[in-house]
């Protein structure tokens, strides 16, 4: 999702690489959960967060859809979200208690936060958004340690070739004036990435990068 505002509004105005030290622990949180609520629909899901939760809650897609989450579009692509529920509006995975259910296979962009990601030369640096986390007095952790994901640098480069794939997508839909091929294509994305099931037992980026082949072709 675009965002129409420059580093110097949003982050303490220096990049950073998975390795480097950037003031973002917010201690365990200590009962806050402040970015857990009236997200709307930024809490976008890729495909690997899609895996993850279909197999650590041994759950189709569609039964996702059912109640944890929501079509959106965004940049013209139809894509998922995390839903927010209630009066409240929580996060559909956030307990009683104000704890996050699924904290061991949470999305990227939960395990992101408060960072963000700066997209240039088909790759990407690190930020940090200096107005988006409450908790005071946050320490230095270094940037992999923070986002907690297996195999950093595999994750980076599924991170920024996708992004940079629905980049393309968005170019092509943007020059179309066919609303049914935009109608098709978004679909056929859709079940590709997200729909058709992934076999658990097999490495994620090897079956993510065979569709991603797939879906060039088209």
């Amino acid at each position: 999702m675009k965002r129409n505002v420059s580093l110097d509004e949003i982050s303490d105005g220096k990049l950073y690489q998975a390795n480097d030290l950037v003031k973002a622990n917010c201690n365990g949180c200590k009962d806050c959960f402040s970015c857990c609520q009236k997200m709307g629909s930024s809490i976008i899901l890729d495909p690997l967060d899609s895996y993850r939760l279909q197999t650590n809650l041994g759950q189709s897609f569609e039964q996702l859809m059912a109640e944890r989450v929501e079509h959106q579009v965004v940049d013209g692509i139809i894509l998922p979200n995390l839903k927010m529920l209630g009066e409240d509006e929580r996060c559909s995975f956030l307990n009683e208690n104000g704890r996050c259910s699924i904290h061991s296979f949470r999305p990227g962009i939960c395990r992101l936060f408060p960072l963000g990601r700066y997209y240039e030369n088909n790759s990407f640096q690190y930020f940090l958004q200096i107005h988006e986390c409450r908790q005071p007095n946050k320490t230095k952790v270094k940037i992999s340690k923070w986002i907690d994901t297996p195999n950093l640098k595999d994750y980076e480069a599924f991170i920024t070739d996708w992004h940079y794939f629905l980049k393309g997508i968005e170019n092509q839909i943007s020059l179309m004036q066919d609303d049914t091929w935009i109608k098709n294509r978004n679909m056929n994305l859709l079940k590709l990435f997200y729909i058709k099931p992934y076999e658990d037992c097999l490495d994620f980026y090897t079956q993510f990068y065979s569709r991603l082949k797939e879906a060039n072709k088209c």
